[in-house]
């Protein structure tokens, strides 16, 4: 493990790429949501949103499967076998004609795709630790933050050009070359003296020890409560723009501008991070999510959308203080988790994912003809994050 500030290029470049192949297979999707539920036959657009958040649900249960696992059997072997199964779930995808059978092959998806999102945490804390490690964390996620700028339009591309199942194979094309380069060139980072016999009560002596950490348990919380209001926005994005806005052409334009704030914000963050701490920048960044919403709601209480400019305008601010958040709290939550990195990563990914699928679905449900609840979620979730850090601070 390394304190010291030594960057390693190609490894960022690769853990980024491992987390990628999530962003691509959910973002990609977004233009193509209609088109899906018209071939498969659903009749209430909301029921598209499912697309999204059931993939979700299979990263989080994925993740307490091979984050254990990989504590016993190494990193690599994990990815390679999450990937497998990313691969049938593709092909179930893409040859049902039932939407049910499209969700069940989503959740399989998320399934598979937790191995390298989990992996590539648990890489990252085998390899670095401390305020550096979230530094690492930072611009590793401002390189993964690239994919969902430019994924909804290559979605809309190949939608146009070809099919929605067109986005599967591509997906699949470009997962197998991101694979097939981890492979070659990433070493296993998990040392043989920190390899824990695998047992059935693995799964539970690793949990006991997750719980014993409660700085780890609270900031993990807090990454569920972000991660699902920001889930909303994912899975009702498409929905609001096409629907509410009538802006279905410029949706991959929009979005890619949402996502380049969470980038921005995490590049600024790799460069202040030691200078200010984790901590510190996560406890205001939270603050200042949850003042924009609040603002948002008391302007826009009567459920009249504001014109685009000014939405976007509150995105835009609303996303730059999540990019503080997503690096920050990952790393703070596995800071003391260095001898349980696999399990820990996995029990921080599966609680806060979790959490996030039933906010995003319940608040979901209410985006129909006003943003204004997507707001009120950010309000609350955000309102509770800033408890959390409070209750922390008592403690510390």
């Amino acid at each position: 493990m390394q304190s010291k500030p030594t960057f390693k290029v190609e490894f960022i470049a690769l853990m980024a790429s491992l987390m990628s192949i999530v962003a691509l297979s959910i973002d990609a999707l977004l233009p193509a949501l209609p088109e899906i539920g018209n071939s498969l036959g659903v009749t209430n657009p909301s029921d598209n949103q499912l697309l999204i958040t059931m993939i979700f649900l299979g990263l989080g249960f994925g993740q307490l499967i091979f984050g254990p696992l990989s504590d016993s059997f190494g990193r690599k072997p994990m990815v390679y076998f999450g990937f497998a199964v990313f691969v049938i779930a593709s092909i179930v995808c893409v040859t049902t004609n039932r939407f049910e059978v499209m969700i069940i092959g989503r959740i399989f998806q998320g399934i598979g795709l937790s191995s390298p999102r989990t992996i590539a945490i648990a890489m990252t804390r085998d390899t670095y630790s401390g305020d550096f490690m979230a530094k690492i964390l930072s611009i590793i996620v401002m390189f993964f933050i690239l994919v969902p700028i430019v994924a909804p339009t290559f979605g809309q591309w190949l939608l146009h050009l070809f099919n929605w199942q067109a986005i599967f194979n591509a997906n699949l094309v470009i997962g197998l070359l991101i694979v097939l380069w981890f492979w070659q060139r990433q070493p296993e980072t998990l040392a043989p003296e920190h390899k824990i016999k695998f047992s059935s009560s693995i799964f539970i002596t690793g949990t006991k020890e997750f719980i014993r950490y409660k700085e780890a348990v609270a900031f993990t919380i807090v990454s569920g409560f972000i991660t699902g209001s920001f889930m909303v926005y994912l899975s009702t994005s498409q929905q609001i723009f096409q629907e509410q806005y009538l802006l279905g052409d410029l949706f991959p334009y929009i979005f890619a501008s949402t996502a380049f704030s969470v980038g921005f914000a995490t590049f600024t963050n790799s460069r202040l991070v030691i200078r200010f701490g984790a901590y510190n920048i996560a406890f205001r960044a939270a603050i200042a999510y949850t003042i924009i919403s609040l603002l948002y709601v008391v302007l826009f209480f009567d459920g009249t959308n504001p014109s685009i400019v000014i939405l976007l305008t509150f995105f835009l601010l609303q996303f730059f203080a999540v990019g503080f958040l997503f690096g920050n709290l990952r790393s703070l939550a596995m800071e003391p988790l260095g001898h349980i990195a696999g399990i820990g990563s996995a029990i921080n990914g599966f609680v806060s994912t979790v959490m996030a699928v039933p906010i995003a679905n319940y608040i979901g449900g209410f985006v129909e003809t006003s943003v204004l609840p997507l707001f009120i979620g950010f309000s609350i979730f955000g309102i509770l994050s800033v408890t959390v850090f409070l209750w922390l601070k008592q403690r510390m």
